[in-house]
């Protein structure tokens, strides 16, 4: 997949990436995959497929944001599981 950064964002719903040739690429926010348009951002780093757009044109296609942005959050059980002990040895607080 191509990589790139989103230049510009519009509301109606689409934007402009820029290649790493330079060049601008149209994107529609139908074609995103895995990230909703309104959580974008103009700066951030996508990958992306060159495809075409309606009127024929050059168009990126299954956008996705990059893989250094995709951020996991830890749930909760596994938050839990991580936490240290606060208890210590030879307390005599019940647990």
């Amino acid at each position: 997949m191509a990589k790139g950064t989103i230049k510009r964002l519009m509301d109606r719903g689409f934007g402009f990436i820029q290649t790493a040739e330079g060049t601008d690429l149209f994107f529609h926010r139908n074609e995103l995959e895995g990230v909703e348009f309104n959580s974008l951002s103009e700066g951030q780093e996508v990958e992306f497929e060159k495809g075409q757009g309606r009127d024929g044109r050059p168009a990126a296609v299954k956008v996705r944001l990059a893989e250094a942005e995709v951020k996991e959050e830890p749930s909760s059980a596994e938050e839990t599981a991580e936490a240290p002990e606060t208890a210590e040895e030879g307390s005599t607080e019940a647990p």
